[in-house]
């Protein structure tokens, strides 16, 4: 497997797993994916103060995740979800290292149930 976590182009992956990480940025993103929203907006469904959920929006930031627009008073965020692709790309790896290993189960489980099949019919 690669070391593509270590590649150049992957310098923000750990910045964005790091945003990633919390449940509450998670959910964050979420809210973004439907639209654009003030903080105010982003804050309501959740038990914090505004500041702490500015904090969120800072990290999220700070990934790349989300972008900040200056709209008179208002400072909308909206998602911004190209940072994920290289993420996806990393777990990518993984998820072909794993299908691998249940394909060979398969094959296991298979050779098995043949062979019990077999057993059974000599019994």
């Amino acid at each position: 497997m690669e070391l593509s976590g270590y590649a150049a182009g992957n310098q923000n992956l750990d910045a964005v797993f790091a945003a990633l990480a919390d449940p509450t940025r998670r959910a964050i993103l979420s809210r973004l994916a439907a639209g654009e929203a003030s903080v105010n907006e982003i804050a309501a469904p959740f038990e914090m103060s505004q500041p702490a959920v500015s904090k969120h929006l800072k990290v999220l930031e700070r990934a790349g995740l989300i972008e900040r627009d200056v709209d008179k008073q208002r400072r909308p965020a909206r998602l911004k979800a190209e940072p994920m692709a290289a993420a996806v790309s990393w777990l990518g790896e993984f998820k072909r290292f794993w299908s691998s290993n249940f394909d060979q189960l398969d094959s296991l489980l298979e050779e098995l149930k043949k062979a019990a099949t077999k057993g059974a019919g000599n019994g």
